[in-house]
């Protein structure tokens, strides 16, 4: 009768050792070395578009090293440019990356579920079937997506770079192994032997499971679909584009100004930068329960 206690007991003490140790450890200086380069590298880019942003037209010759007191002239230039639309443009980046985002993390959730937690017939090839589609390149389905859409009415509407995007192979892929690891089999059935239904199941354990994994699918398919520029720019006309669309067009006349458009990269980027700085919190929080999770 105590062997259920002692086992407990032992995954109890495995937990706490394994959380000391990772809380105990104390990076060396070539950790904070290579962390150091992984950050440069990365903010580089944005750094040097807000150095060019904040110039004039000469200022990519000179090769600045510091900003410049023009940015806010040359945001407000992109703002106020009547080609580019900013303002609906940047309502329907802000509007189909939520919407895309928000459907991906359900439907992959939900699909996670099913495969990680049900048994039925097929699942296994299905699964593998899922994945496989990951393989294809997104160009080979453009042709047919835009004469099915152009065939539908919904060439240079918001809704023709939705529907296509509202489900994702990694993301099924993604919360299937999550789940698979988070969620005890023990656990549904003692779920199912108190007289849950497998919803209710799902929404009582699947679903406060599955949320740091599902905040950073959320967060990645949103900054995926916020960068998305390819599907947009075909199916999108100018009087109704995303962002990134809008944003090419000030690179459509004979001389381009790139003080210009590298303020609107930047105008672009800051979206984003609110999201990882609001989110990166509880992001972060989810990478260490998974971690320390036995």
């Amino acid at each position: 009768m105590s062997t259920p206690v002692v086992e407990k007991a032992s995954v109890s003490e495995r937990r706490r050792q394994r959380t000391i140790k990772i809380r105990g450890y104390r990076p060396g200086i070539w950790t904070y070395v290579g962390l150091t380069v992984v950050f440069v590298s990365a903010a580089f880019p944005l750094w040097w578009s807000f150095i060019i942003g904040s110039g004039d037209a000469s200022s990519l010759r000179e090769r600045p090293w510091w900003p410049g007191g023009n940015f806010i002239d040359n945001a407000l230039a992109v703002v106020g440019n009547p080609a580019v639309n900013f303002w609906p443009a940047l309502w329907n980046s802000i509007y189909s990356s939520f919407l895309i985002a928000a459907a991906v993390v359900i439907t992959s959730t939900l699909a996670g579920w099913a495969f990680s937690k049900l048994r039925f017939r097929g699942s296994v090839g299905l699964l593998a079937f899922v994945v496989a589609t990951m393989a294809v390149p997104q160009q080979l389905g453009v042709v047919p997506l835009y004469i099915l859409f152009s065939d539908l009415g919904w060439t240079g509407q918001i809704g023709a770079i939705i529907v296509p995007a509202l489900t994702s192979a990694f993301g099924v892929f993604w919360m299937t192994q999550y789940l698979r690891q988070a969620v005890p089999d023990e656990l549904i059935e003692a779920a199912r032997i108190d007289g849950a239904t497998m919803i209710r199941t799902f929404w009582t354990v699947g679903v406060p499971a599955a949320r740091p994994a599902a905040a950073m699918l959320f967060l990645f398919t949103f900054v995926g679909a916020w960068n998305n520029f390819f599907w947009p720019f075909i199916v999108l006309d100018r009087q109704n584009p995303t962002l990134p669309v809008a944003l090419s067009l000030l690179q459509s006349n004979y001389f381009v100004d790139y003080s210009i458009v590298l303020a609107g990269v930047v105008l672009a980027t800051i979206p984003l930068l609110l999201l990882f700085i609001f989110a990166g919190k509880q992001l972060v929080s989810g990478i260490m329960a998974g971690a320390v999770k036995g």
